[in-house]
């Protein structure tokens, strides 16, 4: 090993206190850096030969833990920022750069709401990655030739998928000794939150550091063309002064690719004629599941996401997107109609799930009721008011409120018909689709507050099927309205404020202490 690289700091090693929270997030990311470089110098030195196969080369994960030794008196109304009970907590830590804004008030809600107790930082036992810390931009495996591949893991610490589980977020997780009598401070480790953040970038085109707190999902590329529209409209350059003032809220609209059109009602935001600053360019792949964002500074800005059709999809998504830890999403898709007097075009505001999707059932057992949270349903019923123009008892004659089914069969129409106007009157469902209840029931088990608006595309029990004809008027007339109502309904919930918006619904009665 050159001895001018800077040597990692060793599992077990560097502890130090805090009281102070910008010193702790500093020592974090020192941390971090430091063992991070290291990684990057030994890979380059292997790249070219200089480096060989001997030593294994490591470099661990910061973590941050906490002594409570009297059971906590903290305000009854929060659902999180505290832990429920006297003992040791842990959790490795990743990416400041991401990270830093969001470690930072957990740190400053555990020193608010715990008397007396120091934050402990030092090295983990636990090591990164290499693929990890060389960060999502960078194809290891394809800048390798074959032999240096094989000695590869000889070498290095590579991606290791038992440290990657989610038995924090399911509950299964047991203290052991290979824990060290500590428990769990957030749900996920810091490997299994690189694993997604990786995983985002593949799936999506686009960084996590770009992911905003409030995520729409749709299932139709027709929802992502308004977005699109609605995010470089907010960009482009006003000359009425109330408007720009409001269009500078946001920053910037980042597309898959990292295309980054700032906002020209920001200083330093427009050309030097009066258009939008563009960084970087499209992708010229479209990615599986595309994400937009919408920017804010503080990041409380809007992403939309076409997750394309399916339960699996939904899924894989929302297991990603979780470790970014949102403040709130929100299924905006078409569904099939069950009732013979909805019309095509009317909305469904779910407040019940049939999950037959199935995807869940290992992680979330199917006797595990979805509820419904009354802060995004208010907040969706107030945003349709206003968009329609209608009170809530008009707003009944284009909407219900009910129970939707999600299945796993784009074909479920060609079943047996008896069995089906069975299973749907004993449910009482009114809507049917193949994602909102995968999404909400993983917004549950990763205590993300969830909604769902659908918008009726079909009724296939009643003689109106999907067809491309019927389907066009339909969405130039329903597709506008509805993401206004999804984007105005964000708005609402932002304003509500943090703290009001994530439920102690979503929260077990032993719980991590971060959000």
């Amino acid at each position: 090993m050159p001895s001018k690289l800077q040597m990692p700091f060793k599992a077990d090693s560097n502890r130090k206190l805090f009281k102070d929270i910008d010193k702790a997030s500093a020592y974090i990311n020192k941390l971090y850096k430091r063992n991070t470089d290291y990684l990057c110098s030994c890979f380059d030195l292997f790249t070219k030969g200089v480096l060989q196969v001997g030593e294994h080369v490591s470099a661990h994960y910061p973590y941050m833990q906490i002594t409570v030794k009297k059971n906590p008196s903290v305000d009854r109304r929060r659902s999180y920022g505290f832990v429920s009970q006297a003992g040791v907590y842990r959790t490795t830590l990743t990416r400041p750069d991401i990270f830093d804004f969001y470690y930072k008030e957990q740190i400053a809600l555990l020193l608010e709401n715990h008397e007396n107790i120091k934050l402990e930082i030092g090295v983990s036992d636990t090591p990164i990655p290499l693929h990890f810390a060389l960060g999502d931009d960078f194809h290891l495996e394809a800048d390798l030739n074959v032999e240096q591949l094989e000695a590869l893991p000889q070498l290095f610490d590579l991606p290791d998928l038992a440290m990657m589980d989610d038995k924090i977020a399911n509950g299964t997780y047991r203290l052991d000794a290979e824990h060290s009598g500590c428990s769990p401070l957030a749900l996920f480790t810091a490997p299994r939150v690189d694993l997604s953040l990786q995983r985002l970038r593949h799936y999506t085109g686009s960084s996590a550091e770009h992911v905003q707190n409030f995520v729409l999902y749709t299932n139709y590329q027709f929802y992502i063309d308004e977005f699109i529209r609605h995010g470089l409209k907010i960009m482009s350059m006003s000359n009425d002064s109330k408007i720009a003032k409001q269009r500078s809220e946001y920053l910037s609209f980042v597309e898959p690719g990292n295309k980054i059109t700032h906002n020209a009602n920001i200083k330093g935001g427009a050309t030097s004629d009066g258009y939008p600053r563009v960084d970087g360019s499209p992708t010229q792949r479209i990615p599986q599941m595309p994400a937009y964002h919408l920017k804010r500074a503080d990041g409380s800005g809007i992403t939309m996401i076409n997750i394309g059709v399916g339960p699996s999809n939904a899924k894989t998504i929302t297991d990603h997107i979780a470790v970014l830890r949102p403040h709130a999403w929100l299924m905006l898709g078409h569904c099939a109609g069950l009732r013979n007097s909805q019309a095509l075009g009317d909305y469904v505001l779910a407040h019940g799930y049939v999950r037959e999707d199935g995807i869940l059932d290992n992680d979330l057992p199917i006797t595990i009721p979805i509820p419904a949270l009354s802060e995004m349903q208010i907040a969706l019923e107030a945003a349709m008011c206003q968009v329609t123009g209608m009170d809530d008892y008009e707003l009944k004659n284009i909407m219900r409120t009910g129970t939707v089914a999600t299945i796993n069969d784009r074909n479920w129409e060609l079943r047996d018909q008896d069995k089906l106007f069975e299973h749907f009157s004993q449910s009482r469902a009114i809507a049917l689709d193949m994602e909102s209840a995968t999404i909400a029931a993983n917004g549950f088990r990763f205590r993300v507050p969830y909604g769902t608006l659908l918008c009726v595309s079909d009724k296939p029990l009643h003689g109106q099927l999907k067809l491309p004809g019927m389907a066009n008027d339909f969405y130039r007339e329903r597709v506008d309205q509805h993401l206004k109502i999804g984007l105005l309904a964000m708005e609402y919930l932002r304003k509500l404020g943090v703290e009001r918006l994530h439920s102690r619904k979503l929260r077990s009665f032993s719980e991590v202490a971060f959000q």
